[in-house]
């Protein structure tokens, strides 16, 4: 497969990380919203009653410092570091900018769904406070 089409082939909705947590998350009785257009970022899933949001970050595409997969390639440097540079700085804004609203949010990485019992702590210590 060559490049373009790898790309064309990466899914920014509905990847199995997101489709994790929409899952476990509608197990235990929550209900929510997808990708609000209204919202800066437009979180990966917004639950309006309590005013929280999470995002579920891909590690390479968010840069996650503390995952292997979160670093700039070699190759093409001068094409991935600005591009993968600018997707932090804008999440950042994102974060700031729905803190400023008064939600709190949750991010989720790729990386941390493969210890399940973890993540699904997390996620229900994030939707059951009242913080």
């Amino acid at each position: 497969m060559d490049r373009s089409a790898n790309m064309r082939a990466i899914r920014s909705k509905g990847t199995k990380p997101e489709m994790f947590v929409r899952r476990f998350v509608h197990g235990l009785g929550f209900r929510y919203r997808l990708h609000a257009p209204d919202l800066p970022g437009k979180p990966d899933l917004v639950f309006p009653k309590l005013r929280k949001v999470i995002f579920v970050h891909g590690c390479f595409w968010h840069m996650h410092k503390a995952c292997r997969e979160g670093r700039i390639p070699n190759s093409r440097r001068e094409y991935w570091e600005p591009k993968l540079l600018g997707n932090v700085e804008r999440g950042r804004k994102h974060l700031a900018s729905l803190r400023k609203l008064g939600w709190k949010v949750l991010v989720v990485w790729e990386c941390e769904i493969e210890n399940s019992e973890r993540i699904e702590k997390k996620l229900i210590n994030f939707l059951a406070s009242r913080v």
